[in-house]
């Protein structure tokens, strides 16, 4: 696999996106780009809230991505536009970026991007640059559209300034600097999305960061199937609620083995140093974590801190209100999932006759850990699966940060036309707003490659 992202000479005729592009650029800014970049979406096929833990996941990139239309000047301001109405023009100087997290609007996201890649370089001042963005990725579905325009804004920038750095230091680069909105993630979705090529899913592993091709069974496609709720992770406080129950749950079990919890942030960090398996982490979380909800005096207790420490050093800036944390739940989802991970990839190299079968089954089971320890479900998402299964898919679950967004299906490709027309039937038709968002939230979806550079011959 090449290090850097590929820059490739395309004709755009016959690319009537690229051309579109290039209009709308025209019509905004009254010039022609001189390069256009693209990151893509991903679909999650196992391993759901466990990269944040230091825990490896198996995704794949989609075709729907971010693609912008740029020019680079001296204008010191960064000109930022997008096909979509309803997300406004923006202009800020290159020398007064800020993003406000408590409103996550489209261009902060790209402002992410441009922000930590002049941090990562060191460069005292960026160049002036006006951009058009074009995005066929839905919108909080799931399918890391705000990562993937994070992923483009970086590469954007990177080019306009002339620099080159490695997928996986711009992977690195991202994923740190999408915490500028205020969402903790765990570098999945940046990952996949500049270290993904075609044909093949990937097992992406964390310190240090990288990926191996999975090689997915022949005898079935994945499906996406939107359940048309929308959650935006930035804006609530759910997704970084799981992250906080997680580091805390990390210290409580550590504590409980004698470790220096204090330094440990991650559920991965007490495996490693405790040497044990998955099976025996799942076995502590049994005999240390009770099922009851804690209460902050109970982990201020064990712990032996205030709960000013706890407010300042383990609680984030969304999370200060919370009072009743899910610790053993939390836990034992993110072991088993672990887990179920690495048991999709050995499936996957192994292929033996019932793989299909194999592969459904990890789904299904990474789905009711999801909905019932981890509770990040809601109930269009667990309708939509039952009716996925119902229609003939081997396996389904949400994929994606959940409370909304997508499932995705494995389904034998014998079964693919019925299939598609039973959930069309029984979860879109039936709802008037669902059947006019049906055409772009229910598609077969095959793995694609990575974040690239076009230059127009």
């Amino acid at each position: 696999m090449a290090t850097i992202p590929p820059k490739t000479k395309v004709q755009l005729s016959g690319k009537e996106r690229l051309q579109k592009l290039k209009e709308a650029f025209h019509e905004t800014y009254g010039q022609k780009p001189v390069f256009y970049a693209c990151a893509p979406g991903r679909v999650n096929l196992i391993g759901e809230h466990i990269d944040y833990c230091g825990y490896a996941v198996l995704p794949m990139a989609i075709e729907q991505n971010i693609l912008a239309a740029v020019s680079v000047s001296d204008s010191k301001t960064i000109q930022l536009a997008n096909t979509d109405p309803k997300y406004k023009n923006f202009t800020v100087s290159v020398d007064g970026i800020s993003i406000d997290r408590e409103n996550p609007q489209w261009h902060y996201y790209f402002l992410c991007g441009v922000r930590g890649i002049q941090e990562h370089l060191s460069l005292s001042s960026l160049a002036g640059m006006c951009c058009v963005v074009d995005g066929t990725i839905p919108a909080s579905s799931g399918l890391s559209s705000s990562s993937a325009l994070v992923c483009c804004a970086g590469l954007v920038t990177m080019e306009a300034n002339q620099k080159s750095l490695s997928k996986v230091t711009l992977a690195e680069t991202c994923a740190k600097c999408e915490r500028y909105i205020g969402t903790e993630g765990g570098g999945m979705d940046q990952s996949i999305s500049f270290l993904a090529e075609e044909g093949t899913a990937k097992l992406i592993e964390f310190n240090p960061l990288r990926a191996t091709d999975v090689r997915l069974p022949d005898g079935a496609v994945f499906v996406i199937a939107n359940c048309c709720v929308e959650m935006n992770k930035a804006a609530s406080s759910h997704f970084n609620m799981r992250v906080v129950e997680c580091r805390i749950a990390t210290k409580m079990l550590a504590k409980a083995r004698g470790l220096d919890w204090s330094r440990l942030l991650k559920l991965g960090d007490v495996q490693k140093e405790l040497q044990v398996s998955l099976e025996q982490m799942l076995e502590l979380v049994e005999e240390a974590l009770h099922p009851e909800p804690y209460s902050r005096d109970e982990i201020c207790k064990t712990l032996g801190i205030s709960a000013e420490q706890l407010c300042g050093n383990i609680l984030s800036a969304n999370t200060q209100h919370a009072t009743a944390f899910k610790l053993y739940q939390r836990a034992r989802h993110v072991y088993g999932e672990a887990a179920r991970v690495l048991q999709f990839k050995a499936v996957c190299d192994s292929s033996p006759a019932n793989a299909v079968a194999q592969l459904g089954d990890l789904m299904n089971r990474s789905h009711a850990s999801c909905r019932d320890l981890y509770e990040c479900s809601c109930p269009e998402l667990d309708q939509l699966v039952d009716i996925c299964l119902q229609a003939g898919a081997v396996g389904s679950r949400l994929t994606g940060a959940g409370w909304g967004g997508c499932t995705v299906s494995m389904v034998p490709r014998e079964r693919i036309d019925s299939f598609l027309q039973t959930v069309r039937e029984h979860y879109y038709m039936p709802d008037a707003r669902r059947s006019a968002l049906e055409k772009q939230s229910l598609f077969v979806t095959r793995p694609g490659g990575g974040a690239a550079i076009f230059i127009e011959e």
